[in-house]
């Protein structure tokens, strides 16, 4: 009988302590891909299971760059060579006039590019999560606290995770079927 493939093991905590507790642990412990599940934020859980800063602020910063590089190029190329109209002796590249839209258009591509790199970089939407293969995580938004150890991880081996998670003093521990 074939075996369905293992996203990872999840090991369960009673409090918030005893899960950042376990998620120092177990980032010291070598394993590199990990990720915790709490009903509310807990400060020092990002930096207890290794998350990185994202990239969100660096795509909103890019497409900031291009609102306003393509506001102030449109209205450059409007107003010097499809329809050039000189009005009181003004020039054709009055840049003044030029800052609103640019402001404008730099607003409007950098939220556009915030919401859209937000989406991108946390792969959403989403619909199906392995981890809702597991009965007891239906706690996790009630008052349970979860750890789980994925199975990309290069230190993942299933019996050894498993005594890993154990020795943490989880109160339950699951394999998470992909």
């Amino acid at each position: 009988m074939k075996r369905a493939p293992i996203y990872g093991t999840m090991a369960e905590f009673d409090s918030p302590t005893a899960l950042v507790a376990a998620a120092h642990r177990t980032h010291e412990a070598g394993y590199q891909k990990v990720d915790a599940y709490s009903p509310f934020p807990i400060e020092g859980l990002a930096e207890a299971v290794g998350f990185h800063k994202n990239r969100v602020p660096l795509v909103t910063l890019i497409g900031g760059l291009i609102g306003g590089l393509s506001g102030y190029l449109l209205q450059y190329w409007v107003s010097t060579s499809s329809y050039p109209v000189n009005v009181g002796g003004k020039p054709y590249h009055s840049w003044p006039a030029f800052i609103i839209v640019t402001f404008e258009m730099t607003i409007l591509f950098a939220g556009i590019s915030a919401v859209f790199g937000m989406l991108a970089l946390n792969g959403l939407p989403m619909p199906y999560h392995p981890v809702f293969n597991v009965p007891r995580f239906a706690f996790a938004t009630k008052d349970r606290f979860f750890l789980i150890v994925f199975a990309s991880d290069p230190k993942y081996s299933p019996a050894e995770t498993r005594r890993f998670l154990e020795s943490l003093g989880g109160r339950a521990i699951s394999e998470v079927p992909d």
